[in-house]
């Protein structure tokens, strides 16, 4: 799983709210530069399955993630 805070149609309006945010802090807000590092998380399938199983137990909030189209 990749996770790009980049591509968030609603990233800042919802990173308090997302798992990501409580796992690695909240992503820097507005948009990168073309020339800075991206914003990606990779996630090994086996850890997105263990987020996705805390989310729905309600220890963490779930992955806030909306492609922008």
């Amino acid at each position: 799983m990749i996770i790009d805070c980049d591509s968030c149609a609603v990233a800042g309006a919802a990173c308090g709210d997302c798992v990501v945010s409580v796992l690695l802090g909240v992503p820097e807000v507005p948009p990168r530069q073309a020339d800075a590092p991206s914003r990606q998380t990779v996630l090994p399938d086996a850890h997105a399955a263990a987020v996705a199983v805390l989310a729905e137990s309600g220890l963490v909030p779930p992955l806030r993630l909306v492609r922008a189209s």
